[in-house]
């Protein structure tokens, strides 16, 4: 059914004239007879009785008025559902603990009044999908892995370089250091079964690995955070990294330490992506808020990778 034509049918019912239907619609009166004329022949009924005094709807324009009224009312609401700043604005991270969801909990504090839906994909080429096709509004990802370029559509900036950090139990050798370099952890066992192929934070890592000289032992099943944390706290001889950002908790037995890692401290870019043409309102405001608490991404003695660049 023609919503502009159910449109011009209220507005005659209302206004009583086609001319001043037409006048209100913005459109000729010729216009308001032919959009009316398809209503009726789509319904097969007459919906109005030209009389001298106006339209006058008859027995079926009358009992499809009140049916009209909320099918413009549905109509609405669909294109509210839709419209740029009436929606939430959807941004991906990687995960409910990571520090990109921190990020966006700094955002939700300063404008509270922005709707925001959060998800989580895991590939760059999902997120990457899922920003051309309009599906998220923004994504977090580190950008420049060689191989896999952004289509020119996409825009860029880094909003976070995260240290990491080498996470322990009580019992390894570390322990009880006060930051570590990382020439002391040439021959450590870093271990992290949740290093997985292609992805952009493996990358970083075999990077990592390559540029310093380090062992990353990926082994075993990948039970999750909690899993991982059990593990490194029994045994010794194991430790891991760690975002400085990531929010982790576990039990105080545990006796966990997370240790500075320096000379120099590598850090991990975490950029924002979005679709040049994405025309959320919220988006601008998501923009501003990050470029204005985002740290010095050239520091002195920090490390990243050279393919970690903005765009």
């Amino acid at each position: 059914m023609d919503i502009e034509a159910v449109r011009t049918f209220v507005a005659v019912a209302e206004a009583g004239l086609f001319q001043e239907a037409a006048a209100e619609l913005s459109v000729s009166q010729q216009a308001v007879s032919k959009r009316v004329a398809v209503l009726e022949r789509a319904l097969g009924v007459r919906l109005f009785t030209r009389t001298p005094r106006g339209a006058e709807l008859t027995i079926d324009g009358q009992a499809f008025l009140p049916h009209a009224r909320e099918l413009l009312r549905a109509a609405e609401r669909a294109e509210a559902s839709v419209r740029p700043g009436r929606r939430p604005l959807r941004v991906d991270v990687l995960s409910s603990r990571s520090a990109q969801s921190g990020l966006m909990r700094g955002f939700h504090r300063a404008h509270p009044e922005i709707d925001l839906d959060v998800l989580m994909l895991f590939d760059l080429e999902v997120a990457v999908a899922a920003l051309r096709s309009g599906a998220i509004d923004a994504s977090f990802r580190a950008v420049g892995v060689p191989g896999r370029p952004l289509p020119e559509d996409l825009e860029s900036v880094r909003v976070l370089n995260e240290p990491l950090q080498l996470l322990t139990g009580p019992a390894h050798t570390l322990a009880n250091a006060k930051s570590v370099t990382v020439a002391q952890l040439a021959g450590q066992r870093i271990w992290m079964p949740g290093l997985t192929p292609g992805t952009e934070w493996t990358v970083y890592y075999d990077d990592l690995v390559a540029e310093f000289g380090l062992t990353i032992e990926v082994t075993g099943p990948n039970f999750g955070s909690d899993a991982l944390l059990d593990t490194i706290a029994d045994t010794p001889s194991l430790a891991t990294f760690m975002g400085a950002h990531m929010r982790l908790v576990w039990p105080a037995d545990h006796g966990l330490r997370r240790i500075p890692v320096t000379d120099p401290t590598p850090v991990y870019p975490h950029s924002l992506l979005w679709h040049r043409d994405n025309p959320h309102p919220a988006l601008a405001a998501l923009r501003t808020h990050l470029a204005a608490t985002a740290a010095d991404r050239d520091a002195a003695g920090t490390w990243a990778p050279d393919w970690a660049t903005p765009r």
